[in-house]
């Protein structure tokens, strides 16, 4: 055993420890928005909130290294500086984990695991030291005691759920912002609803646990006190699972803590019947939410109840849709082809329903079985599974054995691509949306390189696109008709773009 790693067989709490905590690459993804992020000149979405909330866990003593290898190169002298690396990551993110994991072991580096690809999957990395698994808050600490007493275990997970009011803030420092299109923070986590496919409330259960107001508006003073003056995304299952709490508490905290705030506007993931509560709606609209993705999934009823989706049952989605746009909120939607219930009917009826509903970004993936997901252990029961889950859901492979032709199943996922963000129909649905969305006062914080993302639209759409007509026409209409809302026309074109390019 060589020096370095003997010196890294046993790290002890009262050593000085250098931790690099790395997060792995995404391959380029629906939400990844890749190509639409180089028209601000930023390298992620967002950072890696998982990371930065263990880091707060660590002892204070420890010196703490955050390298997000989306926004800048895992190297050398980091590996060299570093007495024990902790990764975490989706399961989108497994090729570059492997990578990373192989580079820390080749130096002799202790790695320390955890998050959602290394909870589902433990067994599919054996060169992993320690698997701090399940939620942080139970699991570091007991991981922690034991490396301060010398005799960490290899895995720790639990079957509890934390209290999230307990989480520490996390360590916004350990960030370069300008990397980043949005910050991410949490109000909460869990999901009141059971959807077979679905595997957050396996992960975090079906009961909503809420962050205190005083915990979220100390987060955000600590984002604000970076720097940061653009969107904040929070990460939870579904915002609104616990209506009272939003309406009594948060949304009037968080219109509080506004009033005197520069550029700040939220966006998160939230349920079909928020469109049943206007109340809501304005409280969240009033408080800085300008967008929300809601997983719509299908038209099809006898896909939704085959899936568990009973919520987005028996309802008119595309009138739910507009209530909630004509409100305020842009919506975002999530749809899945590929149930068994699915006939090759379902492409045009998907590409149907996206353009009626005017929901400009529309997530499409064929359907795929996560492990842990009771969909999952269904069809291993039916012998209907294949390969490994690959974590994105928008390239065109699957993990399931379909009832419909597999090839029939591509070429109509394809299909229904293709069409959506054509420039044609792209554009026409911006028009859509815009035609009935409620542009809201102060919504857009535009920096030098929003302005200038605009001049290499004109560029890359408006010169260089095959769609450039489509392009200019969708410009010109917005500047005599929806004047306020001209930004938001120019940054959903260049959206379509990154979709063109995602998947052309």
């Amino acid at each position: 055993m060589s020096r370095k790693e003997e010196e890294h067989s046993v790290l002890i709490e009262e050593s000085p420890v250098n931790v690099l905590l790395i997060y792995p690459e995404f391959s380029d993804t629906f939400w990844s928005f890749k190509y639409a992020l180089r028209f601000i000149r930023k390298r992620a979405f967002a950072p890696p909130l998982g990371l930065l909330t263990v880091a707060a866990m660590l002892p204070k003593k420890w010196e703490k290294r955050l390298v997000d290898v989306n926004v800048a190169k895992l190297t050398d002298k980091d590996l060299a500086w570093a007495d024990v690396a902790f990764i975490s990551g989706m399961t989108i993110q497994r090729d570059s984990a492997r990578e990373i994991i192989a580079r820390c072991k080749d130096v002799g580096l202790k790695i320390v695991a955890g998050g959602p690809m290394f909870t589902t999957e433990p067994d599919a990395f054996d060169e992993v030291d320690h698997l701090v698994l399940n939620e942080a808050e139970i699991t570091l600490p007991l991981f922690l005691e034991d490396l301060a007493n010398g005799c960490p275990k290899r895995v720790y997970t639990t079957t509890e759920f934390a209290d999230i009011r307990r989480s520490p803030m996390p360590l916004w420092e350990l960030v370069n912002m300008r990397r980043y299109a949005s910050m991410i923070i949490q109000f909460s986590r869990g999901c009141p609803f059971n959807c077979e496919f679905c595997s957050v409330t396996e992960m975090f259960g079906h009961r909503t646990r809420l962050k205190s107001t005083d915990q979220i508006v100390a987060e955000l003073d600590g984002i604000y006190a970076q720097g940061w003056r653009g969107p904040v995304f929070s990460g939870d299952d579904n915002l609104i699972g616990s209506k009272r709490y939003l309406k009594e508490e948060l949304l009037p905290g968080l219109i509080r803590w506004r009033r005197d705030k520069e550029g700040v506007q939220f966006a998160t993931e939230v349920s079909i019947n928020l469109a049943d509560d206007p109340e809501l709606i304005q409280l969240m609209v009033d408080a800085g939410f300008t967008t929300v993705f809601i997983g719509i999934e299908t038209p099809d009823q006898d896909s939704l109840t085959e899936c568990g989706k009973n919520l987005n049952a028996d309802r008119d989605l595309v009138a739910d849709v507009k209530t909630i746009q004509r409100a305020g909120l842009q919506v975002q939607g999530g749809f899945i082809v590929g149930f068994d219930s699915d006939t090759p009917a379902i492409f045009q009826r998907q590409i149907d329903f996206i353009q009626r509903s005017g929901i400009v970004t529309a997530m499409v993936g064929l359907l795929q079985a996560i492990p842990g997901t009771r969909l999952y252990e269904r069809l291993s029961k039916e012998g209907r599974l294949r390969d490994a889950v690959t974590g994105d859901n928008a390239d065109g492979t699957t993990n399931v054995v379909s009832r419909m032709n597999f090839e029939t199943l591509q070429e109509g996922y394809r299909r229904i691509m293709r069409t959506i963000y054509s420039p044609r129909i792209h554009y026409a649905r911006i028009q859509i949306f815009l035609r009935e969305y409620k542009f809201q006062k102060n919504r857009t914080h535009l920096d030098v390189q929003h302005i200038l993302a605009f001049f290499r639209s004109i560029y890359h759409l408006g010169v260089k696109s095959r769609g450039r007509l489509q392009y200019w026409k969708l410009l010109v209409w917005a500047a005599f008709r929806r004047p306020k809302a001209f930004p938001l026309a120019v940054t959903l074109a260049i959206y379509g773009y990154h979709f063109r390019k995602s998947f052309g």
